[in-house]
């Protein structure tokens, strides 16, 4: 037991987890990182980060076979053969979908932060009020002012690109210098915002390193290269991810033992002593089972599998999953609709073109009842959009060299794309459970996943196609074409909730600083602690909240008010 027992235990090593290990090793603490998928070591383990698409043989594309085997990752936009590596295939990792739901997962050491879109905008004291005020899910615990210092922590460790904006409905954080809008960007954006008084329109906020710091330079990470092929791992370190800045961080402290290919089958609760007291492992290769032990548990597994988790550990005090004393453990699950796509084309800026690519869109925060409700639908959505031109890369007779420049060169009208990234309302029927006969080769319980759409998404995913073609033809667009992509949740990446954060024992999981309210040793901090969604890309809110919850759950820890 003596062997196997840290100050701390981190369930995850993705976004969330990998803060849950730096902040805990720099304060001292040793900490165990239990990850189930295979280890990744920064840039020694991302075989294709310097390959030419030329020596991929479907250039980019999968084999059908690949596709068929793999009928749910394969919808994802980064599962291509230069990243495929990185993602679970369908047939290793069954769950059940009660309804329609793309479950997207990436078992390794670092998780989905190798993976992930980069996007970070933080909330505003609207998103946290919300719930209290449109009367849906519960009221937050927190409110802006409780998490903005920490906002500001992540930030200058993670480095953003961004401007100082001015918002209230997106407030400004600690930025590097931005990336810029091209000429017909800035068209539209220009006509959005002097047609409308409530709606800005700003460059997207990025987790890029545009100008490293002091900090980054000492970690080994360094400017972005605005190549676009993020999803093989970045040799730069340029964005943020476990495996450049967190891991890294927590390593140097000589406080970090991180355990690759470690299935978490549950958390133990001793009933004698009334607290949980580690976790039990399986090994995913050799299936040995093994306990850990520690004062301090982080659960970071990602949102579904941190439900999973719980509604797998099991006691006398607990039956129905730990901490579950309300019955509301996996329920409340919600999302964000992507379901609202615009294409337009306009020929103005001919004369213009761009160089780069770009790792950020442009976005305008959501503009739909911020302040109070004004619509026949509850809360609203972002919206991105970007423009490009038509015509480069159409000729396809020429395989290369000057022909193939000249035959190119003529540039045809701007392309614009516009996206929604809509708020869905938790509710008590959106929930994982267990399935009571069904289990994995770990001998872990498969997850019946039931989460879908209603009226309110309908509604609001009219109101963004019609609000977004009103906007682009202001602006001078032609040829809009605005549709439903009808995919399933889950393809979005941005499930949350089923363990929530709330006042009231009785209608949540977890208190204001993310512990278990029932479990006071035990913390989530990955997206399964969401009481609502919010508009924003959620990754920086889960990195602000870890931070917070670390700081509070270290000081009780030493103070004795842990034990």
């Amino acid at each position: 037991m003596n062997d196997h027992t840290y100050d701390a235990i981190v369930v995850g090593s993705g976004i969330s987890g990998g803060w849950a290990a730096k902040e805990l090793c720099e304060k001292g603490l040793k900490t165990l990182v239990l990850e189930r998928g295979r280890d990744v070591r920064h840039r020694e383990d991302y075989p294709t980060m310097h390959t030419p698409p030329w020596e991929f043989p479907l250039r980019g594309n999968l084999s059908l076979d690949v596709k068929r085997e793999n009928p749910i990752v394969s919808k994802c936009y980064a599962f291509k053969d230069d990243a495929d590596h990185f993602f679970v295939k369908d047939k290793e990792h069954p769950y059940i979908q009660e309804k329609p739901f793309d479950w997207i997962r990436g078992y390794q050491v670092g998780g989905k932060s190798l993976l992930w879109a980069r996007q970070v905008q933080r909330w505003s004291k609207y998103d946290f009020e919300g719930p209290a005020r449109d009367g849906f899910a519960v009221d937050w615990p927190i409110r802006y002012r409780d998490i903005a210092p920490w906002y500001s922590h992540v930030e200058k460790f993670i480095g953003v690109s961004g401007n100082k904006d001015g918002l209230e409905t997106l407030p400004d954080g600690e930025f590097l210098p931005p990336w810029e809008m091209n000429k017909v960007e800035r068209e539209i954006q220009q006509s959005i915002m002097s047609s409308y008084k409530d709606r800005n329109v700003i460059i997207g906020r990025c987790a890029h390193l545009t100008k490293p710091a002091e900090h980054h330079v000492a970690l080994g990470r360094g400017q972005c290269m605005a190549r676009s092929l993020c999803q093989r791992g970045c040799p730069f370190g340029a964005y943020f991810s476990s495996n450049a800045a967190t891991l890294p961080a927590a390593a140097v402290t000589g406080n970090l033992k991180v355990r690759p290919f470690s299935v978490v089958h549950s958390l133990i609760y001793d009933d004698q002593k009334g607290k949980v007291t580690g976790v039990n492992v399986i090994d995913s290769e050799t299936m040995e089972s093994t306990s850990y032990f520690a004062k301090l548990i982080f659960v970071n597994a990602s949102a579904l599998n941190t439900n999973l988790i719980l509604l797998n550990s099991t006691s006398t005090r607990f039956p129905k999953g730990l901490g579950n004393d309300n019955g509301l453990l996996g329920r409340y699950i919600a999302f964000h609709n992507y379901r609202g796509n615009i294409s337009a084309s306009m020929d103005k800026h001919l004369d213009s073109y761009y160089y780069g690519r770009r790792p950020t869109s442009i976005m305008m925060p959501n503009f739909r009842n911020v302040k109070k409700q004004e619509m026949d639908f509850l809360r609203g959505y972002m919206t991105f959009y970007t423009a490009g031109r038509k015509g480069w890369g159409s000729a396809r007779d020429a395989d290369f060299g000057p022909e193939y420049k000249e035959k190119n060169a003529e540039l045809g009208d701007w392309n614009v794309f516009m996206m929604m990234q809509g708020e869905t309302i938790p509710k008590s029927e959106s929930r994982v459970s267990l399935d009571p006969d069904k289990k994995d080769k770990w001998d872990m319980p498969l997850l019946k996943v039931n989460v879908g759409y209603d009226d309110n998404d309908e509604k609001s995913l009219k109101d963004f196609l019609e609000q977004g073609t009103e906007m682009l033809e202001k602006a001078g667009c032609y040829n809009i074409r605005g549709w439903d992509t009808k995919q399933s949740p889950g393809l979005d990446i941005h499930e949350m909730g089923g363990v929530r954060m709330g006042r009231d024992p009785k209608t949540s999981l977890l208190n204001g600083y993310n512990q278990m309210h029932a479990c006071p040793s035990v913390f989530v901090t990955d997206g399964a602690c969401m009481t609502s969604t919010g508009t924003q890309n959620p990754s920086i809110t889960y990195m602000a909240l870890t931070a917070r919850a670390v700081d509070f759950a270290v000081k009780a820890l030493k103070s004795g008010a842990l034990t």
